[in-house]
């Protein structure tokens, strides 16, 4: 291929293009239009999984007549393996979960879904029986994930006519139990993580919870959010704000932990931050 054209003084000048150089500058253009194709794939694909888990999360809640409950979950990337939710299996009763899926991105998002619709196809059936009921979901949770994938979680069941608590920790932060009194109780671990074997020992455990009694639940991405020295947020400045907010209500509760989390960890975000906080107002 040649190409004529003159230099200033005009003298012609004829430069010889290879068709080698060529198909070299054509495929540069199509391996670079084809990146740009699959980076806009990609992107639309996450954002439609986004979509998808936000839907995961409760869309409403079931009213109590003496509680006063709100939970939230920000994630640090589009999708993340934290979990919470509110199941309800009538009008006196409700069941509260959170938990943390191992790993980060799409494929914690996907054993999240699968530990979700385990969790609420059995709830209705299975909360009398609430051992019973996890050992079947850990089950299914083990047969159906790769041999290194596990979720902390912690269950609860509320009664709340008798405003009776039964809860098992299945190797999750242990909760927060904010009594009355100015007392602070932690819901300690009952039992071992989902998914991790076959068999689940997890004990079951009561309390009772009086006017003014509030539940915190929490993820890691809570306590363990560090500032520019490396020092985390941890949990003694939850409580203290839990302290010093807990006369707002449930939804503005949660928004003040979160506004002290991030005024105190100015950075990007590194972990899902999830929350529940029930207040009991009989």
């Amino acid at each position: 291929m040649y190409a004529s054209f003159e230099d200033p003084d005009g003298n012609s000048l004829k430069l010889v293009e290879s068709d080698d150089l060529s198909r070299e500058l054509d495929e540069q253009r199509r391996t670079i239009a084809e990146k740009i194709e699959l980076e806009r794939r990609a992107s639309q694909e996450l954002d439609f999984a986004k979509q998808v888990q936000a839907r995961l999360f409760p869309q409403c809640l079931p009213q109590l007549s003496s509680l006063d409950y709100a939970g939230l979950c920000l994630q640090a990337r589009a999708v993340g393996g934290d979990y919470y939710d509110f199941l309800s299996s009538g009008p006196q009763r409700l069941g509260l979960v959170l938990g943390d899926i191992s790993g980060k991105g799409m494929a914690a998002a996907l054993l999240m879904a699968n530990l979700q619709a385990n969790l609420r196809s059995q709830y209705a059936t299975g909360w009398e029986q609430p051992n019973q009921l996890l050992q079947s979901v850990n089950r299914l949770f083990y047969q159906n994930t790769i041999e290194s994938a596990y979720a902390t979680l912690f269950f609860a069941d509320y009664d709340d006519q008798e405003h009776r608590l039964r809860y098992a920790n299945c190797g999750h932060y242990s909760p927060f139990l904010l009594r009355s009194s100015g007392d602070v109780e932690r819901l300690a671990s009952t039992g071992t993580v989902l998914g991790l074997f076959e068999k689940l020992d997890c004990d079951v455990e009561e309390r009772e919870l009086a006017p003014g009694d509030s539940l915190v639940l929490f993820t890691d991405g809570v306590t363990e959010s560090y500032d520019a020295q490396g020092e985390e947020f941890g949990e003694d400045r939850l409580i203290k704000t839990l302290r010093q907010n807990l006369s707002l209500p449930t939804t503005k509760l949660l928004a003040s932990i979160v506004d002290d989390v991030r005024a105190f960890s100015v950075q990007e975000q590194h972990d899902d931050i999830t929350l529940i906080v029930a207040k009991c107002t009989a």
